[in-house]
């Protein structure tokens, strides 16, 4: 090979140095696409409050008062044991959680404290059976005979 062809090592290192890095177009609408995909994921359009028409004739009010009138073939589980701390307010009640039947599946709805009623007691939630079915009666203020 004759001389004048070989190009010496040094304008081979400053030409590297030197030249101009381009970004990689695929990789930048790559790494959009999973950012895009992240953020949008986590939106959840809500519907208005509306009541959920359950497949036992009752109906789920969109809270957490619970599923009303209708039956479920499905037996409730045993309740969760919950751990609550001090009372927000002096004199405050707990309110036990229950289990509640949403989209087709008995679902837990914690406790919460709430401020007492003169003259009334909580009656808690409960599941009653009625023949081979279960039904929900909500939990309410009863007057203290």
């Amino acid at each position: 090979m004759p001389l004048e062809n070989v190009v010496p090592t040094a304008t081979i290192l400053r030409t590297i140095r030197t030249a101009p890095v381009k970004p990689r177009l695929s990789r930048v609408a790559s790494a959009s696409a999973m950012l895009a995909t992240a953020v949008l994921s986590g939106c959840v359009v809500v519907p208005a409050r509306q009541p959920y028409y359950g497949g036992g004739g009752g109906y789920y009010d969109g809270g957490n008062a619970g599923y009303y009138g209708g039956t479920v073939a499905v037996a409730p589980p045993p309740p969760q044991q919950e751990y609550y701390g001090a009372p927000p307010v002096a004199g405050y009640i707990w309110i036990g959680g229950f289990w509640n039947w949403v989209g087709g599946r008995h679902a837990w709805i914690g406790g919460h404290w709430d401020a007492p009623r003169e003259g009334q007691r909580w009656v808690p939630h409960r599941w009653e059976p009625v023949g081979s079915q279960w039904r929900l009666a909500p939990g309410r203020w009863d007057r203290v005979r």
